[in-house]
């Protein structure tokens, strides 16, 4: 039973935002330092955008203290609910994933960790045991409700898929949107707060609100020019709690709309590698993710993350539009 099981949610709420957010904010400075004392630094990919050369060398695995902060959130305000249970299990294992990624990386100095069929091999894994116990729970079950239309029931075998499609796309989603400084933070933040609103169980709300003040907290040194990077630690665990957030509130299908923005970004790298095997070498976009293609267009970096800001609170707005119709 967690201290303040009893408050009120809109207490709780306060709570866990206000407990994730100032552990995050007052923690990342020091957490900081001392990365950068253990030569945790960033490595940057040689392919990167120029100006990018100037981050090697940042402070990066600071998504531990974001989902640390988000766990001591729940555990204080939900407690072992069975939905704070899942949502953090999925956030804990995803994040277990990045920081291998991330020592590997660090460990071996460049700027892979993890080859991509050894990430997808764990991520799967993982993501198909979340979405096999989702799809068993009555919180959950495997009915998938579908904008203007009713509501499906895909079965064990057909929600089990989707879920898992949920976690690895939205993991790695938020993984290649992680480029620019305060980018991937302040979109999880804006994303995040659909689900205080949207969801059936109050405790998912609680946890998405913890999620948000982690993630807008993390910006104190991560906003432009950025003294911590998040890491694959935090990018993983972060797409992951959205995905779980989204199953436990019913809002699978509305998922792919509140985050449009990591939608776009992460189809925009489908898109450019398809098209440049199926061209000989041609290219949609100068470069990918799509934030990279601004870059090389010319736009500074917190032009950049500004707009995407304000597009990720449209999907924001529509997402909870075709929630509510």
């Amino acid at each position: 039973m967690s201290p303040l099981a009893s408050w009120p949610l809109w207490a709780q709420l306060a709570a866990a935002g206000g407990t994730a957010g100032a552990l995050v904010a007052l923690g990342g400075p020091p957490a900081a330092a001392l990365l950068a004392r253990r030569g945790h630094g960033q490595q940057i990919r040689e392919d990167a955008p120029g100006r990018h050369q100037q981050k090697a060398g940042t402070p990066t695995m600071g998504g531990v203290l974001i989902v640390g902060a988000i766990g001591v959130a729940a555990l204080l305000t939900v407690g072992a609910h069975p939905v704070a249970r899942f949502v953090l299990a999925a956030t804990a294992t995803f994040a277990g994933i990045g920081l291998l990624d991330d020592l590997i990386a660090v460990r071996r100095i460049r700027n892979l960790g993890l080859r991509a069929r050894e990430r997808l091999f764990l991520q799967g894994l993982a993501a198909l045991v979340l979405g096999w116990y989702a799809s068993g729970q009555p919180w959950v079950g495997t009915q998938v409700a579908l904008p203007f239309a009713g509501s499906a029931d895909l079965g064990e075998r057909g929600y089990t898929v989707l879920a898992a499609l949920l976690f690895v796309g939205f993991a790695n989603a938020v993984n290649l949107t992680d480029g620019l400084d305060g980018l991937a933070a302040g979109l999880v933040a804006i994303a995040g707060l659909g689900f205080t609103t949207v969801g059936l169980q109050p405790a998912a709300a609680v946890i998405g609100a913890a999620v948000v003040a982690a993630a807008a907290g993390f910006l104190r040194v991560n906003a432009h020019p950025a003294r911590l990077f998040m890491g694959d630690v935090g990018s993983n665990a972060l797409g992951a709690a959205l995905a779980a957030l989204a199953v436990v509130s019913k809002a699978e299908v509305a998922l792919f709309i509140i985050g449009g923005v990591f939608v776009a970004e992460a189809a925009s790298v489908i898109l450019q590698v398809a098209y440049f095997k199926v061209t000989g070498g041609r290219r949609i976009f100068r470069m990918s993710p799509l934030h990279h293609h601004f870059e090389l267009a010319g736009w500074p970096e917190p032009l950049i993350v500004r707009r995407f800001y304000w597009v990720g609170s449209i999907c924001l707005l529509a997402g909870l539009l075709v929630v509510a119709a």
